[in-house]
């Protein structure tokens, strides 16, 4: 463990003053929306039994891990913004660093598997059935959790032989690896190289196999004769493709670049985008659109309305 510091303050945006206090209030209501969104997709597709398909089974790991994934951030967000700064032990720092970028990379991972799933729905779908079974979703799944997990350690090993001796104030919104370059005194090449060549691995492998897969689909789209079916087919890939989007963009902007290159308010706003946009968008964009997911919900809206109705019954 690194001896030259024993923990960082985090300062978020500094100059704001008191204006921090409308940010909480705002940014408490979206962690709100967020929770509530995304543990409502989660829940319904484990307890619904008509929703244990491999679509439905990765829309609801990619809530949980939506879930998991603001956990991390978006609680310390909220005390910085409202008192002004937060202490984390470095050793806190590190963990929140590696979840936070495991999280992620699991969830890159998992779009990646998403739309391998919808190139054999769609350009092979008499075998989509004996292909993606369930068994084989589970696994799936499984394996982008053990890459997303092991993937940010070389880096994060890398960080605890840095001596920290310029400052312990960390002008951002939570332990992340460029606001910790920062504050070293000491050569970071072999980090900035390390990190920048593990995020660009990452991205350009998951999305040119995307972006290929879509390919594909786009051009067996074309080839279908029926309207009716051309129009299910762009219908099923567009949330799938604006997730995407919005996703990758995000972390493009962010980590496939060499990490000191911009200011640290520049990395805060685009902070912002991907942990707070990012799983507050994914729920209304993948699922609550889906008339098979928006079915499940009144269903149990109204199984629950019934039940409170005759719990009222018997104590009258």
């Amino acid at each position: 463990m690194n001896e030259s510091v024993s923990g960082f303050v985090i300062l978020g945006f500094s100059s704001l003053g008191s204006f921090r206090h409308h940010i909480f209030i705002i940014l408490l209501l979206l962690y709100f929306l967020i929770i509530t969104g995304n543990v409502t997709i989660a829940l319904i597709v484990w307890v619904e039994p008509r929703l244990h398909t491999p679509m439905y089974m990765f829309a609801g790991t990619l809530s949980f891990l939506d879930i998991c994934y603001t956990a991390v951030t978006i609680p310390q967000m909220l005390v910085i913004f409202w008192i002004g700064s937060v202490y984390i032990a470095f050793s806190g720092c590190l963990l929140q660093m590696y979840f936070f970028h495991s999280l992620g990379i699991t969830e890159n991972y998992l779009l990646t598997v998403m739309a391998y799933d919808r190139y054999i729905a769609i350009c092979n779908p008499l075998r989509y059935s004996t292909i993606m079974t369930s068994k084989c979703c589970k696994r799936l799944i499984f394996v982008c959790c053990l890459c997303g997990f092991m993937s940010p350690v070389t880096k994060l090993i890398l960080i605890t032989f840095l001596p920290f001796c310029r400052s312990n104030e960390i002008h951002h919104l939570f332990c992340d690896l460029s606001p910790l370059l920062h504050l070293t005194c000491a050569d970071t090449f072999l980090n900035v190289i390390t990190d920048f060549a593990i995020n660009s691995c990452i991205f350009f492998l998951t999305t040119t196999f995307i972006a290929l897969t879509y390919l594909k689909i786009v051009i067996t789209i074309i080839m279908m004769k029926s309207t009716e079916g051309r129009r299910k087919a762009f219908s099923t890939c567009a949330a799938h493709i604006t997730v995407v989007l919005i996703f990758f963009g995000s972390v493009a902007f962010m980590y496939v670049r060499p990490q000191r290159v911009y200011a640290p308010e520049f990395d805060q706003l685009v902070t912002i985008n991907y942990t707070i946009l990012t799983p507050l968008l994914n729920p209304a964009v993948y699922s609550l659109r889906n008339k098979e997911i928006k079915k499940a919900i009144k269903k149990y809206v109204q199984l629950n309305g019934l039940d409170k109705l005759g719990a009222l019954s018997h104590m009258t």
